[in-house]
């Protein structure tokens, strides 16, 4: 059964910190590209930040460059958000991915519930 559970989001004010995390199980973790989304209301979902399967490349969208930082651990199964120098406009449910193109072509998503983060200004 694949699972990918998010946690750590929260109340914050602007300018302040929180970190995300997002647990998997059910699947080969390593082997999967896995990123954070965010949807706001009224808005569609956008990508935030990726990161390959490694670890060694990591792609951000612009509105988070120099403030968000993901990373992952693959002994843990776990992917992480840092997200510094929060602005009211980073308010959204942020959602993390996974995904995998397989060698025949096929692409396979995994999503998880989503966790909000609202930040005050």
């Amino acid at each position: 059964q694949v699972q990918l559970v998010e946690s750590g989001g929260g109340l914050v004010q602007s300018g302040g910190s929180l970190r995300l995390s997002c647990a998997c199980s059910g699947f080969t973790f390593s082997s999967y590209a896995m990123s954070w989304y965010r949807q706001a209301p009224g808005r569609e979902r956008e990508l935030v930040a990726l990161i390959f399967t490694q670890g060694g490349t990591t792609n951000y969208a612009d509105s988070v460059k120099g403030r968000f930082t993901i990373s992952r651990d693959n002994a843990k199964n776990t992917v992480y958000l840092q997200m510094n120098s929060l602005k009211p406009e980073d308010t959204a449910v942020y959602y993390c991915n996974a995904g995998r193109r397989s060698s025949s072509g096929n692409y396979y998503s995994h999503w998880g519930q989503g966790t909000q983060v609202t930040v005050s200004s």
